[in-house]
């Protein structure tokens, strides 16, 4: 049986911890921050774990990680 591809593109945005849990930053922190109120844009910079029910499709976009 041949290798699993990682996703590139997912392999960037999301990372894995020592726990197995995965770690992202939210989207939306880039541009076009004048117009988003403050709390938003606070709130935006925090990094959040993956939920459970997206955790299945990420482990397979990233086998290897």
């Amino acid at each position: 049986m041949g290798k699993i591809k990682t996703h590139k593109a997912s392999a960037k945005r999301f990372s894995f911890t020592a726990g197995g849990k995965i770690k992202m930053y939210h989207p939306g922190h880039r541009h076009n921050l004048g117009m988003k109120p403050t709390k938003r844009k606070r709130k935006l910079k925090k990094a959040v774990y993956v939920s459970s029910a997206r955790m299945r499709d990420l482990k397979r976009l990233i086998p290897y990680d």
